[in-house]
């Protein structure tokens, strides 16, 4: 077996010295920070970049600046305050969760990983990192970066996901009891910046003379990532009705994808979408479709846009929006360049 007890000593030395300053952060050595900030931060920063969550993080801190406030908080203006972020359940897990926190819990999240990982929004990594970095409890923390660290360190050549099991049964050997939470940041900005997915610096590393895979010379060929599947592609329309300054938008079922939204009104998005504008007209058709990768699939967005009367949507539910505050509207990205594409050609 590999001896791993200088690992989380060698590391913790190196964090002590570069850790990165983060606003949800406490310094090295705290052992412990607010969990309301670790939590949010936690939840914005699943499949999104530190660059992309920063000012959500402040907006949301200066608007909401606990868990009892963002209980409180109306749906509509979170889910607008979240607008861009993308993956919007995490929005709507977020305000579930808060919520039990506030009324089952008195405000304050419980500290153990079987508890957190009760509440919405909060699974196995999740519960593990604020356990770990809030409350400063032994905790095995797993993210990408850390999944990337520990099967270089060990030449984990087991393909993902089939690997994750091996990599946390690894991560756990050198996980430290005291400073866990130090030792999980630590690994998380090992992986974003010195052993990153390309170009690793390993020279800089401080774990290098540990690392199986840079003294085989292959650090970037681990972890062994399955053959990648062909993404499905669908395609859609989206439509733009305009009056005296004013964009008809609607607001998106509460279910499903990009749910509970403001939005434009849009057909189905399927491989041949059936083609049902929302009223009769002579539509114009913006030149280029709007192109937006989500998860499991690629959309193919083709933007008309149309002036009617006011009262053509009289009793239909949605609502007229100026123009000049599309920024405030809180549209998703998928809308928000639809409707940028609209004004562009027509202004």
């Amino acid at each position: 077996m590999k001896q791993t007890s200088g690992i989380s000593v060698r590391l913790l030395a190196h964090y002590d010295s570069h850790a990165r300053t983060l606003p949800w952060r406490s310094a090295p050595g705290a052992n412990a920070a607010d969990p309301y900030r670790v939590w949010l931060s936690e939840i914005m920063l699943q499949q999104t970049t530190v660059a992309a969550v920063k000012p959500y993080f402040e907006k949301f801190t200066v608007r909401w600046p606990d868990v009892m406030a963002l209980a409180d908080a109306d749906e509509a203006e979170l889910m607008a305050a979240w607008a861009g972020l993308g993956y919007y359940a995490r929005a709507r897990n977020l305000l579930a969760c808060a919520r039990i926190v506030a009324k089952e819990h008195g405000g304050d999240f419980p500290a153990n990983e079987a508890a957190l990982r009760v509440l919405p929004g909060i699974g196995a990594y999740t519960a593990a990192a604020i356990a770990a970095i809030a409350f400063g409890k032994r905790a095995v923390v797993v993210d990408a970066n850390v999944e990337r660290v520990v099967a270089r360190l060990f030449a984990i050549g087991t393909p993902l996901p089939q690997a994750r099991t091996e990599i946390r049964t690894a991560t756990d050997r050198i996980t430290p009891d005291m400073r866990a939470g130090d030792f999980a940041q630590a690994m998380m900005d090992l992986g974003a910046t010195v052993c990153t997915v390309r170009n690793p610096l390993c020279a800089l590393c401080p774990l290098n003379a540990d690392c199986a895979a840079y003294a085989a010379g292959d650090p970037t060929g681990f972890p062994v990532k399955p053959a990648r599947k062909a993404r499905p592609e669908r395609h859609g329309y989206v439509w733009w009705m305009q009056n005296d300054g004013h964009v008809w938008l609607i607001r998106r079922p509460g279910k499903g994808l990009l749910g509970g939204m403001r939005a434009l009104p849009t057909s189905a998005w399927d491989k041949e979408p059936d083609y049902a504008p929302p009223i009769a007209g002579q539509w114009n058709r913006v030149a280029a479709p709007i192109v937006h990768v989500f998860t499991h699939f690629a959309l193919n967005l083709q933007v008309e846009w149309l002036h009617i009367e006011r009262d053509c949507m009289t009793g239909q539910a949605g609502e007229w929006w100026p123009i000049d505050a599309m920024n405030d509207a809180g549209l998703p990205t998928l809308f928000a360049k639809a409707a940028w594409a609209v004004m562009e050609e027509i202004a």
